[in-house]
């Protein structure tokens, strides 16, 4: 995406990139993190819209980012084609909007950053991307896990064999329910309409990438559900073995929990010949013949990811390459997620497919 038309480029100078038009759609607590992430790329990306259905909560973040203010989505789609309008929409919205929201932009031309899940349900995921197929636009799902820091890097010492082939792996995430996402009288997260699931379908996704990334795509599950949080209408207690190619057998826990809890690894990656251990705390460590007591990095830790994400978006659409992973590929989680609540129904292992 160039101008050599550029008014701005200095006589005799090569014309910079015309920056990227972004609207922000849902200006709540994510939002946060993805215009933190976008801060480093102001050059390369503007964001000139805030759409949000409490106007005071877009205004703000329109004031903060010189952008303007819309309560409503096709008031916003009428600016889009403006002179000033956008390009691309950061569409971060409870789950059961997806589909709407997505097809609305898409069918307009407008290249889509949408946050996980792809949609509630397999069928609505396969009729966004669909969507995405048939339009001028592109479609990115926000993904963040694929980007974090640690993860590539226990990927990275996997794949140069540090610790042997992969015999196991663990991941657990134990999360309070944090106000900026679970506040308010009837938080969306709590309500299966909107939410489409629990924990593993929300939060959970982001460790269930991680164990493609290092596992491949996962092949049956058996696990069984619970609700500690009882106003939480999906489930806020998980449990689950997940097979993956090559016989690998890998434990997922993930609690939504409102007392006091103490430390636990993220992950734990264990190998013929070591272990990978990313702590909660952040750093990733790898235990192997060469360092059997710990070969520690500080790599950034999760919030690290959200920039990377927002980099990988603004270069693909910018560059026209591909992103670091498909948004068909985002439908592996969701498949895990589904195929754990049949199991949890049924009682046996379940295919995933």
């Amino acid at each position: 995406m160039t101008d050599s038309s550029n008014p701005t480029a200095p006589h005799g100078a090569e014309p910079g990139p015309t920056p990227l038009r972004l609207a922000l759609v849902g200006c709540g607590a994510i939002s946060r993190m993805h215009r933190a992430g976008l801060a480093p790329l102001a050059s390369r990306c503007q964001i000139t819209a805030a759409v949000d259905p409490v106007l005071e909560r877009a205004q703000e973040v329109g004031q903060e980012n010189g952008a303007r203010a819309f309560s409503d989505l096709d008031e916003a789609l009428r600016f889009a084609a403006q002179e000033d309008g956008f390009d691309a929409v950061d569409l971060m919205l409870p789950h059961h909007l997806h589909e709407e929201m997505t097809t609305r932009c898409l069918r307009q031309g407008l290249h889509v950053l949408l946050e996980k899940p792809i949609a509630p349900t397999v069928e609505a995921s396969r009729r966004i991307l669909a969507e995405a197929e048939a339009s001028e636009g592109r479609l990115m799902v926000a993904e963040n896990a694929q980007y974090w820091p640690e993860v590539l890097r226990a990927r990275d010492w996997i794949e140069a064999g540090r610790i042997g082939r992969v015999v196991t792996a663990q991941a657990t995430v134990w999360i309070p329910p944090l106000r900026a996402y679970y506040g308010g009288d009837r938080p969306w997260r709590f309500q299966q309409n909107a939410a489409g699931g629990g924990i593993t379908l929300d939060t959970g996704s982001h460790w269930l990438r991680a164990l493609r990334v290092w596992l491949g795509d996962a092949e049956a599950v058996v696990g069984s559900l619970g609700h500690p949080v009882a106003e939480m209408e999906g489930e806020s207690l998980a449990h689950a073995l997940f097979r993956f190619p090559g016989g690998v057998v890998a434990t997922f826990h993930a609690l939504l929990h409102r007392g006091a809890m103490g430390p636990s690894p993220h992950f734990r990656i264990t190998g013929t010949e070591g272990e990978i251990l990313i702590d909660s705390r952040g750093p990733v460590t790898v235990f192997d013949s060469d360092h059997p007591r710990g070969e520690r990095h500080e790599l950034g830790g999760y919030l690290a990811s959200y920039a990377a994400e927002m980099d990988d978006f603004v270069r693909a659409i910018a560059d026209g390459v591909p992103f670091a992973a498909s948004a068909e590929h985002a439908l592996g989680e969701l498949l895990m997620a589904h195929a754990l609540y049949r199991s949890h129904s049924s009682g046996r292992w379940e295919e995933i497919s």
